[in-house]
Formats: structure tokens, sequence, C-alpha cells
């Protein structure tokens, strides 16, 4: 029986350190997901600079950016509920720099409220962004309506005649109210992984009790 015992004893240590490594990778990937966030926060709130000629969607994700031009044509909208304000729309709406066409993302709208487009020259400050919103559950935008399901800044390209390139707006130098500006932030991007470690920990002492509860029940048989 003491052969038993030993052999219990390991299976439940062997199994109760494999969670516990896992539990403390999950921990190192916290740290190195913290370091990325962190330098998300810095790229995105670092001063603005000129529209680069050429772009990089992962390069150049998050760069601030300041252009002047005017907006070009009638926005198109997106549907997103924003806490404490309800459904609406985010308005994607063309930009006519002086050689170029772009998008800007002029921030949120609720549902049913109207607004004005600005007229004239603007300058935009915002950060460039190439959202990943679109997966195979994203229903197709129904044009007739002008009504988006997802930032599909290709789609929205094609759509509005400009290139496939889209400013996120901060601020904008004319007013543009009841337009709620919507920032890119780092909050949407997912971090699970302290979570993860809490659960490898937690079955890791689970593991660990019903070794124990095992090995009394196995002494108490033979005692």
């Amino acid at each position: 029986m003491t052969g038993r015992v030993i052999s219990v004893a390991l299976f439940g240590l062997v199994g109760a350190a494999i969670l516990v490594s896992l539990g403390v990778w999950q921990l190192q990937r916290l740290a190195w997901k913290e370091a990325v966030l962190a330098e998300i926060d810095a790229r995105i709130e670092a001063a603005a600079v000129s529209l680069p000629a050429a772009l990089d969607r992962e390069r150049d994700r998050y760069l601030p950016v300041e252009v002047t031009g005017m907006f070009a044509g009638d926005p198109a909208r997106v549907l997103v509920s924003v806490q404490g304000s309800g459904p609406g729309y985010r308005l994607i709406t063309p930009f006519q720099m002086e050689n170029r066409v772009i998008l800007v993302d002029r921030g949120f709208l609720a549902e049913g409220v109207d607004v004005e487009m600005p007229q004239g020259e603007v300058t935009v400050t915002g950060n460039l962004h190439w959202p990943d919103e679109v997966d195979g559950f994203t229903p197709a935008p129904d044009l007739a309506r002008n009504i988006w399901y997802a930032r599909d800044v290709d789609a929205l390209a094609d759509q509005l005649g400009a290139e496939p390139i889209l400013i996120v707006t901060r601020s904008l130098s004319v007013p543009d109210a009841p337009v709620t500006p919507l920032p890119v932030t780092s909050e949407g991007i997912a971090n699970n992984h302290l979570g993860y470690a809490v659960q490898w920990f937690g079955l890791a002492l689970v593991w660990l009790g019903m070794t124990a509860f095992l090995l009394w029940r196995i002494t108490r048989r033979t005692a």
C-alpha cells in the first residue's frame, strides 16, 4: 500500500506543479501585455505629426496626426452603443485634403439626432486606425438606409470614394456638436491574463486538495 501512496502523492505533486507553472506563465504574459499597452498608450498620446505620404497599417496604427482640409460628402453611419448615451452612430466622413481624400471618424451621434456637417476649412487632430471589427457574424451594410455594422475601412473607402485611411478624431478646429468624439484608446484591447493566472492557481489548489483527500482515504483503509 505504501507504493500506492507514493504514486498518488507523486501524481498529485506533478499535476499541481504543471498547473502552477501555467499560472506563472500567465503572469509573465500579463507583464508582457501591460508593457504592450503602455507602449500603445504612449504612442496614442504622442504629439501629432503631418499625415505621411506612404502608410503601413501595422507600423502607423495609432499614429497621432493633424490634417487640414474640408469635409466632402455625406457620412456613413456605423451603428454603435455608448455607455450612458444609448444607441447611435459613428459618423465616417470623406475628408478632402489638398491632394487626397481620406476618411475621418468624427465621433458619436445619438440615434434620432440630426447634425450639419462642418463647412469650410477644418483641422482634424486624431489617430490613424484600421479597426479589426469585421468577422463572420458581421452583417453586410444596409446601404439603402446608410447603416454599417462595423468600421470596415476598405469597404467604407470604396463606398465613399476615399483612400483606405481612417483618422479617429480627438478634436476639430470648428464646433461639431452634437457629435461627440470617441478617441482611440487601449481600453478595448483584451488583457485577461490575470484572470487566467488566478484560474490556474485555483485549479492547482483544487488538485492538491483532491490529492490530499485521496491519500487520506487510502491511509484510512490501511489503518
